[in-house]
Order: C-alpha cells, then structure tokens, then sequence
C-alpha cells in the first residue's frame, strides 16, 4: 500500500524555505541556492502525492529552479541593470525571427463555427468593431480581454473567431513559448511579440493560461520572471499605441482567475465568463460536431444529459467523435484488414456510414467523464461576481 508522504514533505519544505530566507538575509549565496533547489525538489516530490494540485506544484518548483539560477540577481538586486540596455539590431531580429516563425497563425475560424455562446460572442464582436471603427477620441476601445471558466468551454476558438473574422494576424502564444531559462530573454520575447504584432496589424495576440506567466507575486519569484512580467504589463497599457490607429488587441484565457497577479487583472478590465453550455448550446456544439451526418436521435435529450453531466464544448466534442466512431465500427466490420493495401488502393475505396444513432451516443457517454462537479462551476460563478467586468 502507497504511504502519503505529502505532510512530512510539506513540513521539509517549509523547513527549507525558512533556511533559504535565512540565507537570503545573510547573502549566503552557495546557502541559499542550495536551499532553493531543495524546495524545488520537495515541491516536485509533493506533485506525485497531489494529482489535484500536480500542476500547481510543478510551477512552484520551476520557480524555485529559476530562483537558485539567478540567485546572484535576487540576492542583490542593486547590482541588477534597471535601465534597458540597448540591443543590437541582430539581437532584436532574432526575437522577431522567432515570433514570426513560431507564434502566428492563420484563423479560419469564423464566428458560426463555435455552438452556443450567444452573449459571449456578441461582447467580443461589439469589442473588435469599437476597435476598428473610426470613432471620436474620447471613445477608447478595450486593448485587453479576459477569458475565463472551466477548461474545454472554448476560449481559444474564440479568439481564433476574433483573428478569422478580422482577417487578423493572429498570435497563440501559450507559456511555454515565451518563458526561457535564460535570464532576461523572456522579457525580450515579449518585447518582441508585440513589435511584431504592430507591425502585422490588424493583430489578435493570445495568451493561452496566462496564470501560468503570471502567478502572483510574492517570495520565490525570481528577478526574470518579474523582468518578463513587468515587460508583459507594459506591453498591455499599449503606451506604444496611444494615438495610433492600430489594432492589437490582447485576449487572455485561463481556467483559474483566481490565481492571477492583481496588476495583471488591472490591464483586463473587460472579464468574461465563458460557462458551460446549456441545453441549446449543447444541441448547437452536437450539430457542428456530425455535419454531414444524419442524427437519428432525440437531441434534446442528449443535450440534457451532457448539462446533467458537466460536460465542455470539448466533452461534447469528444462524446460525437465517440458516437462517430461507434457507427464507422459497426458499418466497417473489418475496416482493419484494409491497413495491409497500399496508400493508393486505399484512396480508391470509401467509408462506408450511416445515420448515428441513440446506441451509438450511449457508447460516448460511457466514455467520457467531466472532472467537474458543481462546486467548482460555483466557484466560477461567484469569482465573476466579484471580479466580473
């Protein structure tokens, strides 16, 4: 039998981080980064006892790392370069090279591509048309927007509808991409980021699970994340825009707003909730999702057990290709043979289908189950009651 371990290894964290504060003070610098590594790895051990806060944890000790990195800078930040060195021109092509060849996309999304949401979308399109509108100057269009809810309810395919419908550049940027174990380059990634997106604008820039960039601050952080927020923030007040007819809009996404830093939260005074789907929204997402396919089946009951069960735009999704899957296996006996032909035979022959059915819905319910229980939809709720904008 497996012995939780994860009490005595929060006691030795704890233990470990007031040792590292105690070297911090004394500027023990050998001390203090050992400490901070220690952390790092009592934090990583604790993510394997809590699968419900892994992620948590794992970002904790990625701090820390980042912290014994730099524990030069953090342990005396004076001798930290306030001013922003000038760059050379190769140094900010690179940054830009990157942007261009791995942050863009092409949208094709359009806005009847995404079921349900009706009010939702109608926020984000009245958003884009203010921005792009000729208008008074007094009249000044939000620059950022932040979406939040539960995971799978269809964040990024809204903003990938911003981006398609505007015909914009459209930049999905995720934490991964812009955070670097190199000091400083993650700042220069953001500067860079939106240099570019002035450049190609009309610009969309996305920022997937924001929460992940910019948790808030406090002991552990450090001096490169707060470089990369702070560039970040920046970026966000749009000085560089003030005046300009250009349109960057930033979207923001993530599924758990109560973590955010409360600067970050303040460049984002347009929140929106993106909830669960209802019956009709369920129905819509269960359309798109078979175009092409004859629904032999009571949808407004299937809809219903999908809100009865907690499911996301993307649970919806999955429970139609399972659905799908289920009729190609049943009209297809021996599909599988056909892997030993060549590609060209292959390309001759055709799929055989048929109307799906309540049956084969059933078999995507059995397999699709929401890791979300009412609990956490109110917690939703009453976050957007008190932060909601």
């Amino acid at each position: 039998m497996d012995v939780d371990l994860s009490g005595v290894l929060l006691n030795q964290f704890k233990k470990a981080k007031k040792e590292y504060e105690r070297a911090k003070r004394e500027k023990k610098e050998m001390v203090a980064r050992r400490k901070a590594l220690e952390c790092a790895k009592l934090l990583r051990e604790m993510a394997k006892y809590n699968r419900y806060n892994e992620r948590m944890y794992l970002e904790m000790a990625e701090k820390w790392e980042l912290v014994a990195d730099n524990i030069g800078e953090v342990l005396n930040p004076s001798k930290v370069i306030t001013s922003k060195p000038k760059e050379s021109q190769e140094e900010v092509d690179k940054f830009k090279s990157f942007v261009r060849n791995n942050l863009i996309q092409r949208s094709k999304i359009k806005w009847e591509d995404i079921g349900g949401l009706k009010e939702v979308k109608q926020l984000m399109m009245e958003t884009i048309v203010i921005s792009a509108l000729q208008r008074p100057t007094s009249i000044q269009p939000w620059r950022g927007i932040l979406l939040f809810g539960p995971p799978g309810t269809g964040k990024t395919l809204l903003a990938s509808a911003c981006a398609g419908s505007l015909d914009a550049t459209f930049f999905n940027v995720k934490a991964s991409s812009v955070t670097s174990k190199y000091f400083g380059e993650s700042s220069k990634i953001v500067s860079a980021l939106y240099e570019v997106a002035r450049e190609l604008h009309p610009s969309i820039v996305f920022i997937d699970e924001i929460d992940a960039l910019t948790m808030k601050r406090g002991e552990g952080i450090s001096e490169a994340s707060r470089r990369m927020l702070s560039t970040l923030l920046t970026e966000l007040d749009g000085f560089q825009d003030k005046g300009s007819d250009r349109l960057v809009l930033t979207l923001a996404a993530t599924n758990t707003p109560w973590d955010l830093d409360e600067a970050v939260l303040s460049r984002f005074p347009r929140r929106i909730y993106i909830p669960l789907p209802d019956r009709e929204a369920a129905k819509e997402i269960i359309k798109i999702n078979t175009r092409g396919l004859k629904l032999n089946v009571n949808l407004d009951e299937i809809a219903e057990r999908c809100v009865e069960r907690y499911y996301s735009g993307r649970d919806i999704k999955n429970l139609c290709q399972g659905a799908i899957w289920s009729m190609i296996r049943d009209v297809n006996r021996d599909l599988y043979k056909m892997a030993n032909l060549p590609y060209r035979e292959l390309r001759k022959r055709k799929l055989k289908v048929r109307p799906l059915t309540e049956e084969d819905f059933e078999e995507g319910f059995k397999k699709i189950k929401s890791p979300l229980t009412k609990r956490d939809i109110e917690r939703y709720e009453r976050w957007w009651e008190e932060f909601g904008g």
